[in-house]
């Protein structure tokens, strides 16, 4: 989402895609979904899994567009828009590059080596990396991630066929049951596999309501606000 670092139980419909080759050095094209509101595409340029390996987002014209700061947040009616930066079962540890210009969306690194989730996938991805999507917010986690707050954002797709039915947290668990479980079970243990503690949770470790993560969304969107006025300094982000 954008100014927002979000997860989402989005539903994994598929897309009408055209197939390319995932391991070109040249750069190639593929239409974001026509319901997202973005008028626009993404482009992936170097070989995936590489240290160069990036997912930029470009309006209709062909011009490229960050992210994090071109792609309008709200839409209205309690809908936003939400990035895909981790489609579920995938394994790269992907983010939007906020020191980069245009923000383009790598893989994660650590020590010069690419970042991996601990798990098996088995499942054809459907979603892809850099899509814009329509969601709707229900819920937020306070994950505690090495001293550092860090809020994940639920909520749910709005082509998902129960989307119409889930309007806040204690919907999550009457249509998607344990699913709020398995989300904060999965964030808590993530980093386990790699000789690290379990994360931890505030606010005895329950989501929030749809109204407290909507609050979270709109503080996180005005301290991006501050820092593309200049409010505050940007140090190394980029800013376009």
């Amino acid at each position: 989402m954008a100014a927002t670092r979000v997860m989402t139980t989005a539903a994994a419909a598929s897309a009408n895609q055209t197939k390319l080759c995932l391991f070109t050095k040249r750069p190639f094209v593929l239409p974001t979904r026509k319901v997202c509101g973005f008028n626009g595409f993404w482009f992936r340029q170097f070989k995936t899994e590489t240290l160069d390996y990036r997912v930029f987002l470009q309006d209709g014209s062909g011009k490229k567009v960050s992210p994090w700061h071109d792609i309008p947040l709200h839409l209205g009616d309690g809908v936003f828009h939400f990035i895909v930066e981790i489609p579920k079962e995938s394994r790269s540890k992907m983010e939007v590059a906020t020191d980069e210009a245009f923000t383009p969306i790598k893989q994660d690194t650590k020590k010069g080596k690419l970042r991996y989730y601990p798990l098996k996938v088995l499942l054809e991805i459907m979603i892809q990396i850099g899509e814009v999507l329509k969601v709707k917010p229900l819920a937020a986690l306070a994950m505690i991630d090495e001293g550092e707050l860090d809020w994940k954002i639920v909520a749910i797709y709005l082509d998902d066929p129960k989307a119409h039915l889930v309007n806040d947290v204690d919907d999550v668990e009457k249509h998607f049951p344990g699913t709020l479980t398995a989300i904060r079970d999965w964030f808590r243990d993530s980093k386990i596999p790699d000789g690290k503690p379990a994360n931890k949770f505030g606010l005895g470790d329950k989501p929030t309501n749809k109204d407290y993560a909507l609050k979270i969304i709109h503080e996180t969107n005005e301290s991006w606000a501050k820092l593309v006025k200049r409010s505050v300094s940007p140090g190394d982000l980029s800013l376009f």
